[in-house]
């Protein structure tokens, strides 16, 4: 499809609030090519010739829901590793690195045996942490400090990052089309053999993002107390970036253990948008990733999130800014009311001209902001509609969180007028479609619905089935979610230094 095709779609959804119509999801089958290699991986193909360049994004089927006590942050942590390079890129001498690797594996062992011990001798905690970082020192000697990442930009690469989620760990970035067997080359390369070379000195960097985000921020402490609170069984109460003793303890044997068993090519979903002949990249992709080997699919998660029944409440009192939280369980967004609870996001939450901002912000001036977001802290599974808001001074939680179950239980007792129904839907609609702009937008978003969904063309789907939520779906969701007892609240109280926590 040409840009000025896009261009054209866009504009009538934002404009006109119609639907993606058969034609347009047509359109897009022509130019859209799947592949499932014989090992597994699923790699997606689009064609946009518009420029010779094209984005890449690859989605593993794995994030922090994956993990279990002891190892909470090592998707993350895998994530950071993934940019160290393999056996090929990174090292100075692979054969000498990966004895000396060995050897730091093996100190870690004896350093973390004594150090866990019920009566620890500090004497030998201090010689095990010694020979420990002599090893590491050792293997450093063969380190070609990010090479991956100077090989990418010399060819032009650029956005190259990645992130974790609850439910995913995603890889991106783009290129211009006549690197396309050196992007292949790469790509494979980590997926294939990476090392977990400097990986103490990672883990650190970590825990420094932890305490940054986490342990100097009243807010992510409230946002870590508001989730655990939440989720009393299901993963998705753990904290993406781990706990603190997690990121002290796991190794990078529970890493290489972490990637063996999730990063197999059946659990990596694959997307590319740009200028690529399918024709020609096919072969390409065949003899690189292809080389993958072929390992069983992970299996799936078996702990589900027992019905809440009575409201939980996490109040903080310290010297910051005050904040409200409330959190409401809500089905996955595989299910059927999923549109729904967007339409009911956007109404309440999403913007100047929703109910909360108009209400809280502009009404009543008793909070500096009021919004909320849908599929918190993932989608994959059974998640939170959740809902905050930053109280003006002079005011308290509290009183936000008055304001807020008012316009609730107008959503669950009064039907939407018409008008403010269709406007919501072309709003949700016009954010869903204006991720198809660009070769991004669309590698990365192809990628994630054929993952969680298992078809990308469930990302069209999603806007037809906005279409048909009618004002009778917006009050029965409703009321079968926003009740007390399927409530927890997250409140940061401002209290004096020193004050009571």
């Amino acid at each position: 499809m040409r840009a000025v095709r896009q261009l054209t779609l866009v504009t009538l959804l934002m404009l006109a609030a119609s639907s993606v119509t058969a034609q347009d999801l047509a359109s897009f089958e022509k130019l859209t090519h799947l592949r499932v290699l014989d090992n597994g991986l699923t790699v997606i193909i689009l064609e946009r010739h518009d420029a010779p360049v094209f984005s890449y994004a690859a989605v593993v089927n794995a994030g922090s829901a994956q993990e279990v006590p002891g190892i909470t942050g090592l998707a993350h942590m895998f994530e950071h590793m993934a940019f160290k390079g393999s056996d090929r890129i990174g090292t100075k001498d692979w054969n000498a690195e990966r004895a000396a690797l060995a050897k730091v594996e093996a100190a870690y062992a004896a350093y973390e045996s004594v150090r866990d011990d019920v009566r620890p001798d500090e004497t030998k905690v201090e010689a095990a942490r010694k020979a420990w970082q002599d090893a590491m020192a050792e293997a450093d000697q063969y380190v070609q400090n990010d090479e991956f990442s100077q090989v990418v930009d010399r060819a032009g690469g650029v956005g190259m990052n990645a992130f974790t989620a609850s439910d995913m760990t995603a890889y991106h970035f783009s290129m211009p089309s006549n690197r396309f067997e050196l992007w292949a080359y790469l790509e494979s390369e980590r997926f294939r053999h990476p090392v977990q070379r400097q990986f103490y000195k990672e883990r650190d960097v970590v825990f420094e993002e932890r305490r940054m985000s986490v342990e100097s921020r009243p807010f992510g402490r409230l946002f870590e107390q508001f989730t655990s609170a939440a989720f009393t069984a299901h993963p998705y109460g753990s904290p993406n970036v781990g706990w603190p003793s997690d990121l002290h303890s796991f190794s990078a044997s529970d890493a290489d253990a972490f990637f063996r068993k999730y990063y197999v090519p059946s659990n990596i979903v694959m997307a590319i948008a740009g200028d690529v002949n399918p024709s020609e990249a096919w072969p390409v992709i065949e003899k690189y990733f292809g080389r993958l080997p072929k390992a069983p699919q992970p299996p799936a998660l078996r702990t589900v999130e027992p019905p809440q029944t009575a409201e939980r409440v996490v109040t903080l009192r310290e010297p910051s800014q005050p904040i409200y939280m409330e959190g409401y369980h809500r089905p996955s967004s595989t299910h059927p009311d999923s549109a729904t609870y967007d339409v009911i996001s956007m109404l309440l939450s999403n913007g100047r001209t929703s109910r909360l901002y108009k209400s809280l912000v502009r009404d009543q001036k008793i909070a500096a902001a009021a919004a909320g977001f849908n599929g918190f802290p993932g989608e994959k599974y059974p998640n939170l509609f959740t809902i905050y808001a930053v109280p003006t001074p002079g005011h308290t939680p509290d009183e936000t969180a008055t304001a807020i179950r008012t316009e609730i239980e107008k959503i669950k007792s009064e039907d939407i007028p018409a008008d403010e129904l269709q406007s919501v839907k072309t709003r949700v609609k016009a954010g869903l479609i204006r991720q198809l702009t660009g070769n991004t937008g669309l590698s990365m978003q192809f990628a994630i619905y054929q993952t969680l969904h298992g078809d990308w063309r469930e990302l069209f789907r999603e806007v037809e089935r906005i279409d048909k939520v009618t004002a009778a779906d917006v009050k029965r969701v409703a009321n079968t979610t926003f009740t007390e007892g399927n409530r927890t609240v997250a409140k940061l109280e401002n209290a004096p230094k020193g004050g009571a926590k």
